[in-house]
């Protein structure tokens, strides 16, 4: 009994070092395979490139989409400055903290783009104000808007452009001009489109020319609802003689700076009593941005890909055994489990690398034309 024993065990020796597939071998069965099969390959190809291309460009178009909403709001949020002057005590003989021309010596300083100085007050949040000076029975002919006066350099301050007409400029505030400008909403609220022809609104029993109207406006967007006037023109007729707020815009990475030097610059030896909103740091609020917009792409690119790769599997499983017959005669001929797995691997794998590099390449141009 000890002989057969012996030679079972040689014979088991035997089939366990039995080597590898030549390389060469293992890659031209493994592509027979795979184009012995055209259709289902190309199939399995498919879900590959799918997975893989949609990964890439999830991941791409991510990175895009961080980069422009940090760039958009940093733009919008991250350069601008506001100070809030106090009102002066009632009866006060005092001058005010911040002159009409204060702004000068705002955009002296580094960083600083656009400024200027507005006036506003309770009582001139609410005036009816009419674009023509009939009262007919049965029509609204009122509209309750708010008066402002500004300095001259709004437009570029509230990031707005005319759309019609134009702005006051500095001969209009010194001959004390009974001229407007008009938001856009108030334009429409008045039937107001166009200015050529002069039209003139009314309130508070005065008549102002309308020169133009004020679109596009992105900071301080109440101010399309209301009717601007020149400063001198609406200290002489409204009583807005003092500067209540000062809008600064700055470049990138200049907001901080600018927001502790503007009080100064504007009030020498009072800069405490004026107040100062300027936009936080947002060096962790961008990468935080950034990184839940690249996680939330990534998590779907990462699903795609798990399902890609599902895909494989299961046709990997399916082609093993539809191939049974095949694979019994390599084991009658002497092939070992090593050596029919790794010609099944190696088709996988083909397959694989195929898929991976056609989706990578369809990826890669995808988010150079969405971005």
């Amino acid at each position: 009994m000890r002989a057969p024993r012996r030679e079972l065990r040689r014979h088991r020796r035997g089939r366990a070092e039995r080597p590898w597939m030549d390389p060469r071998d293992l890659w031209s069965e493994s592509l027979a395979g795979v184009l012995a099969r055209p259709v289902r390959s190309a199939l399995t190809t498919l879900g590959t490139v799918l997975g893989i291309g949609t990964l890439v460009i999830t991941i791409g178009v991510a990175s895009t989409a961080a980069n422009q909403i940090v760039g958009r709001f940093d733009a919008l949020t991250a350069t601008s400055v506001t100070v809030v002057v106090p009102a002066p005590p009632s009866g006060s003989a005092d001058p005010p903290l911040v002159s009409w021309s204060g702004t000068d010596a705002v955009e002296r300083l580094a960083g600083v783009e656009s400024s200027a100085a507005l006036s506003d007050a309770e009582d001139t949040a609410n005036v009816q104000v009419r674009a023509n000076d009939i009262v007919a029975p049965g029509t609204v002919t009122e509209q309750t808007l708010a008066v402002v006066a500004a300095t001259p350099a709004l437009p570029e301050a509230v990031r707005g452009t005319m759309t019609a007409g134009r702005f006051y400029d500095t001969g209009d505030i010194a001959r004390h001009e009974r001229v407007a400008v008009l938001g856009d909403q108030a334009a429409r609220l008045l039937g107001i489109d166009d200015v050529r022809d002069a039209p003139a609104v009314f309130f508070k029993g005065q008549s102002y020319t309308v020169i133009g109207v004020l679109g596009g406006i992105r900071r301080e967007t109440r101010l399309s609802a209301s009717v601007i006037l020149p400063p001198t023109t609406a200290a002489d007729r409204m009583g807005l003689k003092d500067v209540t707020r000062v809008l600064v815009n700055t470049s990138l990475g200049a907001a901080r700076q600018v927001a502790r030097q503007a009080p100064i610059a504007l009030a020498p030896g009072h800069e405490e009593a004026l107040t100062v909103t300027a936009p936080p740091d947002l060096t962790k609020t961008r990468k935080g941005v950034q990184g839940d917009v690249n996680g939330l792409f990534l998590i779907l690119g990462l699903v795609s890909l798990v399902v890609g790769a599902i895909g494989i599997a299961n046709v990997t499983l399916v082609t093993v055994m539809e191939r049974t017959g095949e694979i019994g005669l390599r084991r009658a001929l002497g092939a070992s489990r090593r050596q029919v797995a790794g010609q099944f691997l190696a088709e996988s794998t083909t397959i694989g690398l195929l898929g991976g590099v056609v989706g990578a390449a369809l990826g890669v141009v995808a988010v150079v034309c969405v971005a």
